[in-house]
C-alpha cells in the first residue's frame, strides 16, 4: 500500500468531525483555513462558528464595517489576516461578479492567500491536484523522507514543495491534503509522538534513524525587540478616552487608551506625569494608581506595558482629538487582547480595585 492510501485510511478512522470538513463552500473554507493559521483548532472553531454566524456569506462579508470584523477576530492576533480577507471579498464581489475563483493560478493572485491556502481551497472545493505544504505536511515529510533541509530556506522551500506533489494523490486531492495535514495534527505530533503506533513506523526514516527529534529542522529565531508602552487611561467622570491607531505596525486599526512609548526603559513617574502634562496639554496631573509591569508577547517583539489612571485639569485637548466614551461601551470596540484582559481585571470597567 503506497503512502497517501495509508494516511487516507488512517484518517477515515481517525478524522477530527469539524464543520469546515462538511462544506466544499469556497468563502468558509478559506475563512476556516486563514483563522486555523497561527491558531490551534480547538480555539480557531469559536471563532469560525462565530464568523460564520455574523457573516454567513462572502458578500456578507464584503459589506461589513472593518470595526465589526476586527471586533469579531479580537484575540486571535495577527490582524492584517483580517483586513487581507476584507479586501479580498470585496474585490471578489465587485471584480469576480461574487463568484469564488476556481483556479489555484487565480486564487494565488488574491491578497492574503498564499501557496497553501490557494491549494487548500482549490483541492477541497474543486478537486485540483495542488498538495498542501503547512507545518504539519512539513513535520510528517520530513521525518517519514529524512529531508534534513529546513523548510525556510529557498532550497527547502522548493524540495518540500516538489516532494508533497510527488506523493499527491491526483485523483482525490482534497481527501489526500485533509488526511496529511490532520496525520500530522494527531499522529506525527512535535513532541513525543507514539511512533511504536504509527501506520509509517516500518519505512520512516527518522525512527529507524533515531532521529524523530531533531526533524524538522527548526527555523531560525530572530532576536525579538523589546517595546515599552505606558496606557494612559484618562478618567472624565464615568467616562474614558481611546483613538483608533493608524499607520501600518501592530494592532492596525484597533482602538486603544492614549499611548506614551519609552525607547529603551521606563522613566520614573515624575518624568512621565511631565509627559502627559506636555502631550495632552493640561496644567495638572492627578495619578490615581501606581501600576505593575504587564509583559505582552508577541512573535516578533515583547512589549512591557504600564496602564497609569489619572485625571487632568484640562480636557479640552483631549475632547478634540480622542474619542470619549463611557467605559461601560467599550465591549464595542475592537481591542487588542492585552487591554481587553486589563479591562476585564479592574473595577473602573468591572468588580475589583485598580488601586
Amino acid at each position: 500500500m503506497d503512502f497517501s492510501a495509508k494516511i487516507i485510511d488512517w484518517y477515515k478512522v481517525h478524522k477530527r468531525d469539524l464543520p469546515w470538513r462538511n462544506t466544499n463552500n469556497p468563502y468558509l473554507v478559506w475563512l476556516s483555513e486563514i483563522i486555523l493559521q497561527q491558531t490551534r483548532v480547538n480555539q480557531g472553531l469559536n471563532y469560525y462558528l462565530t464568523f460564520k454566524k455574523e457573516f454567513p456569506s462572502l458578500q456578507k462579508f464584503a459589506m461589513a464595517k472593518e470595526d465589526k470584523i476586527l471586533k469579531c477576530w479580537e484575540g486571535l492576533g495577527y490582524y492584517s489576516r483580517a483586513r487581507n480577507m476584507h479586501h479580498t471579498a470585496k474585490h471578489i464581489v465587485k471584480h469576480c461578479k461574487g463568484r469564488f475563483p476556481e483556479k489555484y493560478n487565480e486564487l494565488i493572485r488574491l491578497k492574503g492567500i498564499g501557496p497553501y491556502t490557494a491549494a487548500a481551497i482549490a483541492s477541497f472545493c474543486f478537486n485540483e491536484p495542488f498538495a498542501v505544504v503547512d507545518g504539519n505536511v512539513i513535520r510528517v515529510l520530513s521525518r517519514y523522507l529524512g529531508i534534513n533541509q529546513s523548510f525556510y530556506s529557498a532550497t527547502g522551500k522548493k524540495e518540500f514543495e516538489k516532494v508533497a506533489a510527488l506523493l499527491l494523490n491526483k485523483s482525490n486531492p482534497a481527501i489526500h491534503n485533509q488526511a496529511i495535514m490532520e496525520f500530522g495534527a494527531l499522529q506525527c505530533i512535535p513532541q513525543n509522538p507514539s511512533c511504536h503506533q504509527c501506520i509509517l513506523n516500518e519505512t520512516c526514516y527518522a525512527l529507524k534513524n533515531n532521529k524523530v527529534k531533531e526533524l524538522p529542522l527548526r527555523k531560525e529565531k530572530k532576536e525579538s525587540k523589546t517595546k515599552y508602552f505606558n496606557y494612559i487611561i484618562i478618567h472624565n467622570k464615568n467616562k474614558v478616552f481611546i483613538h483608533q491607531r493608524t499607520g501600518k505596525g501592530i494592532w492596525e486599526n484597533l482602538y486603544e487608551f492614549p499611548l506614551i512609548e519609552e525607547n529603551k526603559k521606563w522613566t520614573s513617574e515624575m518624568q512621565l506625569l511631565g509627559k502627559i502634562k506636555q502631550r495632552f496639554k493640561t496644567d495638572t496631573v492627578s495619578l490615581l494608581n501606581h501600576p505593575i509591569e504587564i509583559t505582552h508577547i508577541l512573535s516578533h517583539q515583547r512589549i512591557k506595558i504600564k496602564f497609569y489612571h489619572v485625571q487632568l485639569s484640562d480636557y479640552s485637548f483631549m475632547k478634540k482629538n480622542y474619542e470619549l466614551v463611557n467605559t461601560n461601551m467599550l465591549k464595542e470596540y475592537a481591542l487588542p487582547i492585552v487591554i481587553r484582559k486589563y479591562i476585564n481585571s479592574i473595577s473602573i470597567f468591572g468588580e475589583k480595585k485598580i488601586i
